[in-house]
């Protein structure tokens, strides 16, 4: 071990929070801000992080706040890192500053808007642009057994998945549980599909949706069921549907 590993290994952190697979850009950064305004000018906080991208992303951003970035040691799973509170971020007005700037990036986090554009295509598909990248999609719905792009219905029973399986691996991230696996299917059935088509009247919209997750771990399953809770709480998507359809979800341990 070195020298400056047996100094870290030696702190004794103020506060100690679990970032979980959350990058800066993602909402990490106001959650470390958050955090730091517990710690005592001078102290300690110690963050777990499974992200690797802030090794790179961390360092600077404590030289723009103002804070001292101490380094980093490996963890079972995770990265430990270090940071010590700036001495002037202490004083009243610095504290005063920091709280509200913290209350402003709430604030634009609230106001967020998501965008993207979508151009449509030969052959029933189209191709959606958002950020620095694109994805093609096909027909709205679907019923042949193999079609060159997922269906619209698809896309959105995918991403509900998606959603829901990353967040569960973030909660029990948090909570240092032991995944070897997790997997999730997701089933939905639509009210009519042939008003869709234009062959009958009648509602085309999802009539309900069915979420099923299967953990694999050793960990205690009230925990782990526990984490699922809230990941499933805590899904934008999740929240969106629940008030719109019959939305059900499940959990196993295997």
């Amino acid at each position: 071990m070195s020298a400056t590993e047996t100094t870290l290994a030696a702190l004794r952190p103020d506060r100690v929070f679990d970032g979980g697979d959350l990058d800066c850009g993602s909402g990490l950064a106001l959650m470390i801000r958050e955090h730091m305004l517990a710690v005592p000018p001078g102290g300690v906080l110690e963050m777990l992080s499974r992200e690797p991208t802030v090794a790179d992303d961390l360092p600077p951003w404590c030289r723009l706040s103002g804070h001292q970035y101490l380094g980093s040691l490996p963890g079972e799973g995770r990265t430990r890192y270090f940071m010590r509170r700036g001495e002037a971020a202490g004083s009243a007005n610095a504290a005063d500053a920091e709280r509200k700037a913290l209350e402003e990036d709430k604030r634009r986090a609230k106001a967020y808007e998501w965008r993207l554009r979508v151009r449509a295509g030969a052959n029933l598909s189209s191709t959606a642009y958002c950020r620095n990248f694109s994805w093609k999609l096909g027909q709205p719905a679907s019923f042949e057994e193999r079609d060159e792009h997922p269906s619209a219905v698809e896309a959105l029973l995918g991403a509900l998945g998606g959603a829901l399986a990353t967040g569960y691996a973030t909660e029990c991230s948090r909570d240092g549980l032991e995944m070897d696996d997790i997997e999730i299917t997701v089933k939905g059935r639509l009210g009519n599909i042939l008003a869709h088509l234009g062959l009958e009247e009648g509602d085309p919209s999802f009539s309900g949706i069915e979420v099923r997750c299967f953990a694999s771990t050793l960990d205690d399953e009230t925990k782990a069921r526990a984490a699922w809770d809230r990941a499933v709480a805590r899904s934008p998507l999740a929240a969106t549907l629940a008030k719109a359809l019959d939305l059900k979800t499940s959990f196993t341990t295997v």
